[in-house]
């Protein structure tokens, strides 16, 4: 073992135990504050949880990741600008997301904060910059890479519905992109991003899971689906499109489905509702917890294939990956628990 490879895994693990350590001891402190204001998420018809429960703890996340992003980004050359662009965007939305937490804010406000933040990053980015891999022109890869981030981010608010849930993915696909970077050849500082950003999500985890004390609420899941697609589209960039896409393949299958079946029916696609595959499941007696260990049993899954497409095997990966989140879904669509459940879930800061 040469000294180089233990001075990076010993750098490697103080970063995560920093990172987690800090998600889980300023979500404890966040969430005293919240309980002390009385910023509640109240229960309604659409809920998942029976009392009412502290929403806005995703602070704590952003108050750890930024500072661990901001220093991580001094060790990689020529991206530094870039990264802290993506961080004062990512601030942003968290200050809009928090307003919209404790007073409200209209969808319009909302949409223009997001469609701003996508913006200013890729319109920053070197004209020899092809998510797409120059199979399109200049700027239709930067339109198709701007719609795409605008709903990953709108996505991971909607899914955000359950306890655990938001946590456990953002954690699976932060890790997958840590060994993708790390197996890949990158090696450096780099990978720390896709680490450090699963370490907050595991330390939130810890007062997330089923039965959640506290919510993310918009504060934490709107920066949390910005800074991950900025990571997804990242390695699309480094020519990593196929992982890019397999590692958050359930959820962008959920949500688009979902959407698209309510497209269809005619119904308001921007109002709150509980007819996502995980919801489904719930609603039929599934345990949140059980529900999030489904998924997350199929997001490792996920992570072996995106590893062997980084690898080359991107056919067979993508394939693989395909009929993985199918029979996700169908399990999702048909299994039923043996009790009541825990309720009827709701949507994003409407749980």
């Amino acid at each position: 073992m040469s000294a180089s490879w233990l001075t990076a895994w010993l750098l490697t693990v103080a970063w995560f135990a920093v990172a987690f350590l800090g998600a889980l001891i300023g979500t404890g402190l966040v969430l005293r504050i919240l309980r002390r204001r009385a910023i509640l998420d109240h229960p309604n018809e659409r809920s998942s949880h029976a009392v009412p429960t502290p929403r806005g703890g995703g602070i704590a996340l952003v108050f750890v990741l930024l500072p661990a992003w901001s220093v991580i980004a001094l060790g990689v050359p020529g991206q530094t600008f870039i990264i802290w662009l993506v961080l004062g965007a990512a601030l942003l939305l968290a200050g809009v997301s928090w307003a919209d937490d404790l007073v409200g804010i209209s969808r319009s406000i909302r949409f223009a904060a997001h469609i701003a933040a996508v913006a200013l990053v890729l319109s920053a980015l070197p004209r020899d910059a092809f998510f797409f891999q120059g199979v399109l022109p200049l700027a239709l890869d930067r339109l198709a890479a701007g719609i795409l981030w605008v709903w990953f981010i709108n996505l991971f608010n909607f899914m955000d519905g359950i306890d655990g849930i938001a946590g456990a993915e953002a954690a699976a696909v932060g890790f997958g992109l840590f060994l993708i970077t790390a197996v890949a050849g990158g090696g450096g500082v780099p990978i720390l991003f896709g680490l450090t950003l699963a370490a907050t999500a595991l330390g939130f985890l810890w007062w997330n899971w089923h039965p959640a004390q506290v919510f993310l609420g918009d504060v934490g899941s709107v920066p949390l689906g910005y800074l991950l697609g900025w990571l997804l589209l990242e390695a699309a960039l480094k020519g990593f499109w196929a992982p890019a896409l397999i590692l958050p393949l359930y959820y962008l299958a959920d949500a688009t489905i979902t959407l698209l079946r309510r497209l269809v029916a005619g119904e308001r696609i921007w109002q709150a509702h509980s007819q996502h595959f995980y919801q489904r499941a719930v609603r039929r007696g599934l345990s949140h917890a059980t529900v999030v260990r489904i998924i997350l049993l199929a997001n490792g899954v996920l992570i072996v294939l995106a590893l062997l497409a980084a690898g080359g095997a991107e056919t067979a990966a993508l394939l693989g990956a395909l009929a993985t989140v199918a029979a996700l879904l169908t399990a999702l669509a048909r299994w039923r628990g043996g009790g009541a459940g825990d309720g009827a879930p709701g949507e994003g800061s409407d749980r």
